[in-house]
């Protein structure tokens, strides 16, 4: 990998839980993320990790806590860390994918 440049193409998909599976580069200290939720993904604990990033394709919604948002292709999405901010991630449509950057 040349310095500075991640290709995403030549990571392999991690699978998460079922329904989501993703690629992830990091360096220690921050991680980016190409994340892919299906319409079978079910969420089963509140997130409280911060993310930050852009919805590539698809449409998802957020539950924070009784309070859905739906984020359309080509939205961001800043959601601070912490339990004020607690969520749970659906997708709306077959594929949702996400371009994420993380704090690890």
């Amino acid at each position: 990998m040349e310095p500075c440049k991640v290709v995403f193409d030549s990571l392999a998909w991690q699978e998460a839980l079922p329904g989501t599976r993703f690629k992830v580069f990091n360096d220690g200290q921050k991680q980016m993320r190409l994340l892919e939720f299906t319409s079978e993904f079910i969420e089963p604990d509140w997130c409280e990790k911060g993310h930050v990033g852009f919805v590539l394709q698809g449409e998802l919604e957020i539950d924070f806590d009784g309070h859905v948002v739906r984020y359309e292709e080509g939205s961001g999405l800043f959601i601070p860390r912490g339990s004020t901010t607690r969520h749970k991630a659906r997708a709306v449509t077959p594929i949702a994918r996400l371009f994420l950057v993380e704090d690890i």
